[in-house]
């Protein structure tokens, strides 16, 4: 490998850098985009209860903002209930575009790197392409067995600019299709919330476990002691 790295010349480092940026970036949205960390599951319906039972405070609204994106857009939404239907949803609307922003953070310099690696590979090959022929128009290459390796050697950037193209556009796209496919998910939860604080809409409870009382959980102990 560092054999194939010293025959693709200087130009291998640029495109060196940008593989470590791209994997860096690709670990990292695949971690922070789960699905679980972004939209927990019955998040709307643990906030209904809330409401519901009179236990939406200003304490639980930051709770539920500190919780994932998905409770930042619902918090902003429900800090401006008050205020009536188009409000609240314009509320709603601008938590979602900073939610957005930062979901789709790094990506366009993942795009970019997907952009320029093979033209770095291009421009490498380019250069080393020049040499060889120089030495060979020069009387110091004549022999056509070095003018293939030459140029054997000259791919060598050309290739390892498409071995980070490729797979820095693949996730580039993946990304992107998860993002849309999140904020899908966001948006249809935000209008729900909407409808049910502004309108009669109820919502299926039936995911949320209750939260059981002390002397039932003191109870549900000694039954098992016992049992």
């Amino acid at each position: 490998m560092w054999e194939l790295v010293k025959a693709g010349g200087w130009m291998m480092l640029p495109i060196i850098l940008s593989s470590i940026v791209a994997a860096g970036i690709i670990a990292e949205r695949l971690w922070t985009l789960r699905a679980r960390q972004i939209t927990p599951p019955h998040l709307l319906g643990q906030v209904w209860l809330w409401i519901k039972e009179k236990k939406l405070t200003n304490e639980k609204l930051r709770e539920l903002r500190a919780n994932s994106p998905l409770g930042q857009i619902l918090a902003a939404g429900l800090a401006n209930s008050k205020h009536g239907r188009e409000i609240m949803k314009e509320c709603i609307e601008e938590s979602a575009a900073r939610v957005i922003h930062d979901l789709e953070r790094y990506l366009n310099t993942l795009g970019t790197i997907a952009g320029i690696a093979p033209l770095l590979g291009l421009l490498g090959t380019v250069i080393a392409m020049i040499d060889i022929f120089s030495a060979f128009v020069g009387g110091s290459m004549a022999n056509p067995a070095m003018l293939a390796g030459g140029i054997a050697k000259a791919l060598i950037t050309t290739a390892s600019g498409l071995m980070v193209a490729i797979p820095a556009l693949f996730f580039h796209r993946f990304l992107l299709r998860r993002i849309d496919e999140l904020v899908v998910g966001m948006e249809q939860e935000a209008i729900k919330l909407v409808e049910m604080v502004q309108g009669d809409r109820d919502v299926d409870l039936s995911g949320v476990a209750p939260v059981a009382a002390p002397e039932a959980k003191a109870a549900t102990r000694k039954e098992g002691r016992k049992a």
